[in-house]
């Protein structure tokens, strides 16, 4: 038993090649234009530039699927918008509700965000990180309550998805082109 467990663990597949240049110049391009606009935001805002509330850490795994892998499930917008605010709402309702520890309320964060993507078919990775931040987040996102859902999470999900209308729209390849869907 333990033999045939280890023995899935080998692989066996053949490592996929590198994209050609131009497919990482625009995901450069789209990682780099769409978390400085979500950044900018900040100092449009005259926020604290150490307290970077419209930065959130998982719009950096979105500006990964978005820009790097846009075909993939997990790019499409419908993805992108559901999985993050569902995410956030989820996170934004245990921190209020559930006095538990922080270590069971940041598990129950991420794993209820999972269950309820896959049954919303809404799967975003970095939903959990978003539902994880709501949780581990600073007073700054706990005084925002629910409207960290909406605003940051929510504008700047929908930031990212403007941007990823255009970048990954500029090449002639159709099979290139964003989004598969919408819903």
């Amino acid at each position: 038993m333990i033999h045939h467990f280890i023995y899935k663990m080998r692989g066996g597949g053949v490592c996929p090649p590198r994209k050609p240049l131009r497919d990482i110049g625009l995901s450069f391009s789209g990682g780099f234009l769409g978390i400085y606009l979500v950044s900018a935001i900040n100092h449009f805002m005259e926020i604290e530039p150490l307290n970077q509330l419209f930065v959130v850490g998982s719009f950096g795994a979105s500006a990964v699927l978005l820009y790097g892998a846009p075909q993939a499930d997990f790019s499409q917008p419908r993805n992108l918008i559901g999985g993050h605010l569902i995410s956030a709402l989820i996170g934004v309702a245990l921190y209020k509700y559930i006095t538990l520890d922080i270590a069971i309320v940041s598990a129950l964060a991420v794993s209820l965000s999972i269950v309820v993507m896959h049954l919303t078919r809404t799967l975003h990775p970095p939903g959990g990180a978003t539902a994880l931040i709501a949780i581990i987040g600073s007073n700054q996102i706990h005084t925002l309550g629910f409207l960290y859902a909406f605003t940051p999470i929510l504008s700047g999900a929908i930031l990212l998805l403007l941007v990823a209308l255009v970048v990954n729209n500029l090449t002639k390849n159709k099979q290139k082109h964003y989004p598969r869907y919408w819903f």
